[in-house]
């Protein structure tokens, strides 16, 4: 009797061993099937669905979704001009994004239920000039342009655009000055302007 009990617990065993082998194999083949199929983006929020789950289960800690949030992406939408397609511009907004929305309470988790989409529509320099004999003066101004998409569990809730500015006033001689240019101190205003409107915007009540 003792041996048939001992059987029937390791067939028991193996029984849930196979049943958690198969389970991973169908997980697996789900998440290649949506990758091959283009919903890359589907397997993405169903992985966030699980992992927040087992982590809001097994976590001590109560875990406040609503200050839970990840920049899932910055798209560089420039047509023209130097910073056209840059990736280090992308790189750099986004940092400035999770500065700031740290800065108001919020976790930055890719296992987050909600999440920003940012599309960088616009940037460039506007230069208005004033001669006075071989002498003017520039004023340069750097304006951006940032769309922002807040989804929530993969539906979109709320999409705001913002423009930002910031200008600094030369002085120069007509020989030396080459105009157009981006000054980083007006650059890096302008960018930091641009987000924090962003984020006061988005998640204003």
């Amino acid at each position: 009797m003792i041996q048939s009990l001992k059987e029937r617990i390791l067939l028991i065993f193996l029984y849930i061993v196979g049943a958690f082998v198969v389970c991973s194999l169908a997980t697996q083949l789900l998440f290649v099937g949506l990758d091959l199929s283009g919903n890359s983006t589907t397997a993405s929020q169903i992985a966030k669905e699980l992992m927040w789950k087992l982590d809001s289960k097994f976590s001590s800690v109560p875990i406040n979704q609503d200050k839970e949030i990840y920049v899932q992406s910055v798209t560089n939408n420039i047509k023209v001009g130097k910073l056209a397609g840059s990736r280090n511009l992308e790189f750099g907004i986004k940092n400035i994004l999770e500065e700031y929305l740290q800065d108001k309470g919020y976790n930055i988790t890719p296992l987050a239920p909600n999440y920003l989409d940012i599309d960088i529509v616009y940037l460039d320099v506007l230069t208005t000039k004033s001669n006075l004999s071989v002498f003017h003066k520039n004023q340069n101004e750097v304006i951006i342009r940032l769309k922002g998409t807040l989804y929530k569990e993969g539906t979109k809730v709320k999409e705001v655009l913002v423009e930002e500015s910031s200008s600094e006033i030369s002085m120069s001689t007509l020989i030396i000055d080459q105009g157009g240019k981006f000054n980083q101190t007006s650059l890096s205003n302008a960018l930091k302007k641009g987000c924090d409107k962003l984020i006061t915007k988005i998640f204003e009540k």
